[in-house]
């Protein structure tokens, strides 16, 4: 295992679309490139035939046995319960004993969030942890979007928590100095949105100590209007999938029309490495995942799709929380009563 001052993270390897293949692959990608130590928590053989195909030379881990897995469709909270040797509980667990300073996780974001609940405990005074999601923008910056899908249902004063949790996590991983905070919403107008946005409008105004510059509509969230984007989670979960899909649908229909004829083909070659470097931006693998805040440890939710490539930077996310100790942060403001 790793020494005391080597940063240690557990792996879910078996969460996920490509599990284990592109999981292990991607875990022992970011130790290289991050320096961490690793905790491979899953069915040992199928780590270990995983393993045995890359180069490993130099990387601190160990295996951790896991012999359940928590499928895409089934409940969050009752799988949990009932799969106590699942590898995202297990995994979890590592954390919540210290055993590592970071979970990584993909595939079921309802079971990762809540075993990391369940196992790590919620920072008191944190009434309800919510997903980040790290956004591409034109701006220098990325925007953080919170809540991504934790809480569906949610009141206003929960929203005042999003805002000061997500300012805390653009301060320290994104180095922005005074983040500005908006609020998702049908138009910009103060007068705008249903009740919900509204009451939570007024709320955010009477809190000086956040940079709140009023609503923000869904077409700038990635032009850099705002560095803290808060909404409840099911408006960000949607607004989300849908940034996702068009993205998809674009891409879909130029290399549709980029084989309708020569001139078209021609063209694509002279713009490829113009283009590859725009996906390179925007992909979702390039950010990794999300990080839950609002739990007593560092967990990093990744998309169910992720590829190698993904996860070693769903690892570098998570060093970066680690280094900056956005949990600390977090508490910190706990103490000071201003969460």
């Amino acid at each position: 295992m790793s020494s005391k001052q080597q940063i240690c993270i557990a792996i879910d390897c078996m969460g996920g679309d490509y599990a284990p293949q592109e999981i292990v692959k991607g875990a022992i990608l970011g130790a290289r490139q991050y320096g961490v130590a690793l905790q491979l928590v899953g069915q040992p053989d199928k780590i270990q035939a995983e393993l045995d195909a890359l180069e490993t030379q130099g990387i601190q881990y160990e295996i951790v046995p896991a012999l359940e897995t928590i499928d895409m469709g089934e409940s969050p909270a009752a799988a949990i319960r009932k799969k106590k040797n699942a590898s995202v509980v297990v995994a979890s667990t590592c954390v919540a004993k210290g055993m590592s300073q970071g979970l990584v996780a993909a595939g079921n974001t309802g079971a990762a969030m809540a075993a990391a609940i369940f196992n790590m405990g919620r920072i008191e005074g944190v009434d309800r942890p919510a997903i980040a999601v790290v956004l591409p923008t034109t701006y220098k910056t990325p925007c953080i979007l919170v809540d991504a899908g934790a809480n569906a249902d949610c009141i206003p004063e929960m929203l005042i928590q999003f805002g000061r949790m997500g300012s805390i996590f653009s301060q320290a991983v994104l180095q922005v100095k005074n983040p500005r905070i908006g609020l998702l919403n049908i138009g910009e107008e103060s007068s705008k949105g249903n009740s919900f946005a509204l009451s939570t409008y007024k709320l955010l105004e009477q809190h000086d100590e956040l940079n709140f510059i009023g609503n923000i509509e869904g077409k700038h969230l990635f032009d850099g209007s705002a560095d803290v984007v808060v909404c409840d989670g099911y408006t960000g979960n949607v607004a989300l999938k849908t940034a996702e899909g068009v993205g998809n649908m674009v891409m879909s229909l130029f290399k549709e029309e980029t084989q309708k004829s020569l001139r078209a083909k021609a063209g694509a070659i002279l713009v490829k490495s113009t283009l590859r470097k725009v996906k390179h931006k925007v992909s979702d693998e390039e950010f990794g995942g999300a990080l839950l805040l609002g739990v007593k440890g560092i967990c990093v939710i990744g998309h169910g799709g992720s590829n190698a490539y993904a996860i070693q930077n769903a690892i570098r996310v998570t060093k970066e929380a680690i280094d900056q100790d956005v949990i600390g942060k977090i508490e910190s403001k706990v103490l000071e009563g201003c969460l």
